[in-house]
């Protein structure tokens, strides 16, 4: 292969569990109402795995649709990457579950976690691979199931929530189409501001949480907004600026889907028009790593974009990290 090969998405897939969880059925079990969601967040109804569902098996869903959609087998993939930061086990890895649920037996395959950013670090590891000629496709998936690490008598988070995957087939596309461009960065001396602990809890953080249980997820949800709403006007330009390209050039903005007035505020400091910015909170919530994926995948099959068209790629999450992209849609 051409060591400077352009690569993009040959195929996008999406899995969302069956069983859905309204505000109204929230009411019933928190502090909380239809109206009290509704407004601060925009999320009305979210998907939700059963007790005893494992995550990957939606993954598996998710990049078996993606396959298909870039019309190849599972032996056609050279590695696997899956963003997560809620595997069903620290081993074997969640990408290691995937390649055997879909036979990709020639796959690599390995985890990563940037949280809700790892959608867009994992397509910028990918592409290291493909530009040098390593691997010719490369499965990407997110893949997140947020409501087992969940408080959920913590009305300030559990709410927030759902679980899904979205996956995309990565390979070589025609010159100047494709990933034009990504960034990442992280402000780990903000990391504090989103925990779930593993391993190890100190003291601090067993504090932050009130039931017996110490190693479910925990926000200080006012720190993240002003950090998302600003990392996202940020990122965005940066990824554009780099190749330079203006909001003008750029069709729709794909952005992580964590609160509605998030994507209100960013659309304001960015100057740009809500329908530029594509939202499906109110469908799901907030699904972490599965959140771009999935959106971009509703943006496709929903018909608001064509093969031409320029797309950002951005999102923020737990590390604090973040990430963008641009893409001159090649499908």
């Amino acid at each position: 292969m051409n060591k400077t090969c352009s690569y993009g998405i040959l195929g996008i897939g999406s899995c969302l569990p069956e069983k859905i969880l309204t505000n109204f059925d929230w009411e019933k079990m928190v502090d909380t109402t239809d109206e009290w969601i509704t407004k601060r967040t925009g999320i009305s109804e979210r998907r939700v795995l059963e007790k005893n569902e494992p995550g990957h098996e939606i993954g598996v869903k998710a990049a078996k649709r993606a396959l298909e959609d870039a019309g190849l087998n599972a032996e056609d993939l050279d590695l696997i990457i899956v963003a997560t930061e809620t595997p069903d086990y620290l081993t074997p890895s969640m990408s290691c579950l995937i390649q055997n649920g879909i036979g990709a037996k020639k796959a690599a395959a390995f985890d990563l976690n940037a949280a809700c950013s790892g959608f867009i670090y994992s397509m910028t590891v990918a592409g290291q691979f493909i530009k040098t000629g390593m691997y010719k496709h490369i499965l990407v998936v997110g893949c997140e199931s947020l409501t087992k690490a969940m408080d959920w008598n913590d009305r300030n988070t559990c709410v927030l929530f759902g679980d899904g995957a979205g996956a995309a087939v990565l390979g070589p596309v025609e010159e100047g189409y494709g990933v034009l461009n990504t960034c990442i960065g992280a402000v780990g001396e903000m990391g504090h501001n989103i925990t779930l602990p593993c391993c190890y809890v100190n003291e601090a953080e067993a504090a932050k949480r009130q039931g017996e249980d110490k190693r479910v997820f925990w926000m200080d949800g006012s720190e993240v907004f002003k950090f998302a709403v600003k990392i996202m006007e940020y990122g965005t330009n940066k990824a554009l600026e780099e190749i330079g390209l203006k909001l003008d050039d750029v069709k729709l903005i794909v952005p992580h889907q964590a609160n509605i007035r998030i994507l209100e505020g960013a659309a304001k400091r960015l100057g740009v028009t809500s329908d530029k910015v594509f939202s499906n909170i109110q469908k799901y919530g907030n699904i972490s790593s599965a959140s771009i994926p999935v959106g971009l995948n509703d943006a496709y099959r929903g018909g608001k974009i064509n093969k031409g068209d320029n797309l950002v790629l951005v999102g923020f999450g737990g590390g604090l990290t973040w990430g963008s992209a641009v893409i001159k849609w090649s499908k």
